[in-house]
């Protein structure tokens, strides 16, 4: 998905927590493809959580017979793309042939490494109707080493990711490895991806990474005594055992990861050398991306130029 804008600043204010919570993050929110998303990295207080740069919550928003999500063919570079549904249907094309429609549960890794080019619709018959749609996309940063591999697309479906349950908490290990069990998602360094749905009065005890963010997708929870509600990420405190409290029914995201060092971002950009990213960008400007063979009769252009 695309940033549809040129600042990597997109945070709301931060504030100070409680122990083990280091931030509290107001996400901005951002209008993107005909909905709106909130975006909680990159922001002024979290450029990064471990390996992941870029954190949206999308809708959830509902469309009318005939409107839908639209978002034109644009590129990455240097990064994977990691797309979640909890609602609703999209449609995946690339520039490596992929057509994949992503449901409720499934997961989508797209890894641009050397470049890709990609798009983010619906189908007719989705459109045909009224719909909805509510989900995630991250965005997780290439080890240097794998910056300029091969781009490539995989799809898992629901029936492949691991879900759980602990003390009543219903889990899913969307990404690495957590609660003894491992996701089949594709890595390429210490990676945690984890969604938990907690009833209230029902807590759960995160799984350690050296670096972690938790947002509350629905409900309140609380973290000793800091309570934090829907639509807030909490940077978490990399050394400490952390326990949320469910104070209502609620839905949770976790991620984290290994901290891979400094990234340069520019648009849809995104590298561990700022040379690689002004190439990039240049070489989108003049058209030399491949394209998508599937949806090709038009393209986002580079802004502001």
């Amino acid at each position: 998905m695309s940033k549809q804008s040129t600042s990597t600043d997109s945070a709301g204010d931060i504030e100070s927590g409680c122990t083990g919570v280091a931030q509290l993050i107001h996400p901005k929110e951002q209008e993107l493809g005909g909905f709106s998303v909130r975006r909680s990295l990159p922001s002024r207080g979290a450029r990064r959580i471990g390996p992941w740069v870029f954190f949206d919550h999308m809708g959830p928003a509902d469309f009318p017979a005939g409107e839908g999500v639209n978002v034109l063919p644009h590129p990455h570079i240097n990064i994977a793309t990691v797309t979640y549904l909890l609602d609703g249907e999209m449609l995946h094309q690339d520039s490596v042939g992929s057509v994949q429609s992503i449901r409720p549960g499934d997961l989508n890794l797209m890894v641009a490494g050397s470049g890709i080019v990609h798009s983010e619709r619906q189908s007719a018959e989705v459109k045909s109707q009224p719909h909805s749609i509510h989900g995630f996309q991250l965005w997780l940063a290439l080890p240097a080493e794998a910056e300029e591999t091969e781009p490539a697309f995989y799809h898992y479906n629901s029936a492949q990711i691991p879900s759980l349950k602990i003390d009543g908490v219903s889990l899913r290990v969307l990404m690495g490895t957590a609660y003894g069990v491992t996701s089949p998602v594709k890595t390429f360094s210490s990676t945690l991806y984890i969604e938990a749905k907690l009833k209230t009065g029902h807590s759960l005890t995160l799984p350690h990474a050296a670096m972690r963010g938790l947002y509350v997708v629905t409900g309140t929870i609380s973290i000793q005594d800091l309570s934090i509600a829907q639509h807030k990420f909490a940077v978490l405190s990399d050394d400490q055992q952390i326990i949320i409290h469910a104070e209502h029914d609620s839905q949770v995201v976790l991620i984290g990861g290994d901290d891979i060092g400094h990234r340069y971002m520019d648009w849809n950009f995104v590298s561990s050398r700022i040379e690689r990213v002004k190439q990039a960008r240049q070489q989108w400007i003049d058209q030399q991306f491949a394209k998508i063979p599937s949806d090709n009769q038009d393209y986002m252009p580079y802004p502001n130029i």
